[in-house]
């Protein structure tokens, strides 16, 4: 016990001050509006001091990639595999197709723009998942260079402010189109990045398609494990150095399936599953907040107004992909 004191104990400055940064956070989101993954990271460049030198770097170190995996793998509770059964091929096919064009667009778009085409993996990945929780995900597990951090929270930070866009604007559009409740549903459901976002425009319809979209977005959320283990096996060579050791395969990704195995018996019980989810939400606002803790704000302007664009024309393809889908298919 004296031992594990001596390990914990230089942890919990930084813990406690990304903890704080969240419950702030959490705190202007429920009072007064706006995502909390969006406030934690601006509250936490705020902070960026403490992760330069002192007793709080270890922990601020710890809560951005320990915190992080655990939440999501926490994200697995959120879907069943009788929900996935209960889905049809057509729902599947849908949101399989979305991902993998806009997956597979992010690279593309980048190389033409003169960029690296792994930022291009990291933001295609979060706009055809599941925004923030995937681009924390799949940075992971790419490989580290000078601007790792910079390059996620930026990512954070656009598909965060255009999920809020979205929340407003694609039930107007989905109107527009004169989709019915289950399509618009599905639309809303597979486009928008945050889980938040993606309940508060499927409400805003009818709760059939709440219902629907919020059942999509957990669809979209599933696609996280595959592609992790895609990035992994693309660049399991800059991960191990360009050595032909063997790549370690990430623990949470075993957790995320696990957890949806468990979360699937009758047997689990339902007030578990809702406090566990909530500390998963609470582990990823806290992990945020410690990632902007680890950015200067001055770093966001090396970003350039090209991966503004980039994030754009994807989320302009998922739309794109989906409304075309529905459209001819009409479901």
């Amino acid at each position: 016990m004296f031992k594990l004191n001596i390990h914990l104990k230089p942890l919990c400055p930084g813990l406690l001050a990304a903890v704080t940064v969240a419950t702030a956070a959490q705190f202007l989101s429920d009072h007064y509006g706006g995502p909390a993954m969006l406030f934690a990271l601006l509250l936490g460049m705020g902070f960026h001091f403490l992760s330069e030198e002192g007793p709080c770097v270890a922990g601020i170190e710890l809560a951005s990639k320990l915190v992080l995996k655990f939440g999501v793998a926490l994200l697995g509770l959120g879907i069943s595999m009788e929900q996935i059964r209960q889905a049809g091929i057509l729902t599947l096919g849908i949101v399989g197709a979305s991902v993998l064009i806009t997956l597979a667009s992010g690279p593309i778009l980048a190389r033409s723009m003169g960029r690296g085409w792994r930022f291009g993996f990291l933001t295609g990945g979060a706009v055809a998942i599941c925004g923030a929780s995937a681009a924390l995900a799949i940075s992971s597990v790419l490989p580290k260079n000078q601007n790792s951090e910079r390059n996620t929270l930026f990512t954070v930070i656009s598909v965060t402010t255009l999920s809020t866009f979205a929340m407003i604007v694609y039930p107007i559009f989905a109107k527009f189109l004169e989709l019915n409740d289950v399509s618009s549903g599905i639309f809303i459901g597979a486009t928008i990045h945050d889980v938040a976002q993606v309940i508060g425009a499927g409400y805003s319809i009818s709760e059939e398609t709440g219902d629907m979209a919020a059942f999509v977005k957990l669809l979209r959320v599933t696609m996280l494990v595959p592609i992790v283990l895609l990035m992994l096996l693309i660049f399991r060579k800059d991960i191990s150095g360009g050595k032909n050791r063997q790549v370690p395969f990430p623990l949470f990704v075993i957790g995320f399936v696990v957890l949806v195995c468990l979360g699937s018996s009758d047997w689990f019980p339902n007030e578990l599953r809702t406090v566990l989810l909530d500390v998963s939400r609470w582990c990823l606002v806290t992990a945020i907040a410690a990632i902007g803790m680890k950015t200067a704000l001055k770093s966001l302007r090396g970003v350039g107004g090209y991966a503004i664009t980039l994030v754009c024309a994807e989320t302009i393809i998922l739309a794109g992909v989906v409304i075309a889908i529905l459209l001819i298919l009409k479901p």
